[in-house]
């Protein structure tokens, strides 16, 4: 059986997405990924992509809300489920309704808390830091018409210090995301295979 196709939607360094390609590229599990898209020329995904033999499509924000052109990237590469690993564009709602259940993004807060318009990166662990919280955590979930509104699919916590810088919360967080995002993803994709993580909380 012919494996099904994964694209990964990516802004950033693309460590996530590093870790997703090697994850499934070197399992048996029906799944691979296909392509990597990116809404910056200068990402270090790309690099990362390149480097690992996927092909790479730069998409800036006007490219990306071409209907028309969004799509012929996915049926060139016949994607059948689409994973968000850092990607800062909003999905439009006719790619939802093309692949329900099947696009799953990572988000480095413990949701409900910390997320919406705004909330992303940086900006999560700076507020996590000022409300003084004593854990944050990752939310892998589903992708709906609401931001960050999907079901969510698992939850990871970690501890945090009152010393905690928000670069100690990404680092913390950055940990739990390497550890659990791909095992999550597959399990979600192909869960005759992959058992879900247990929640470290």
């Amino acid at each position: 059986m012919e494996d099904r196709h994964i694209a990964i939607f990516a802004s950033g360094n693309g460590t996530n997405a590093e870790n997703l390609i090697r994850y499934f590229g070197s399992r048996e599990l029906g799944w691979k990924v296909s392509v990597v898209v990116c809404n910056r020329a200068d990402a270090g995904v790309l690099d990362r992509a390149r480097r690992l033999g996927v092909p790479s499509v730069v998409m800036p924000k006007a490219s990306f809300a071409d209907r028309d052109a969004l799509a012929k990237v996915m049926d060139t590469y016949a994607v059948d489920a689409v994973v968000l690993a850092g990607f800062l564009l909003m999905i439009p709602l006719w790619l939802i309704a093309r692949y329900p259940r099947s696009i799953i993004n990572i988000h480095p807060s413990l949701l409900p808390k910390y997320g919406g318009r705004g909330m992303y990166g940086r900006h999560v662990h700076e507020a996590v830091v000022a409300a003084g919280e004593r854990e944050s955590g990752i939310t892998v979930h589903l992708v709906n018409e609401t931001v960050d509104g999907g079901a969510i699919l698992f939850q990871a916590a970690t501890a945090l210090t009152a010393e905690d810088t928000p670069a100690d919360v990404e680092a913390k967080i950055h940990q739990l995301e390497q550890r659990y995002f791909p095992q999550v993803v597959a399990a979600t994709l192909a869960p005759s295979l992959v058992a879900m993580p247990a929640s470290p909380q």
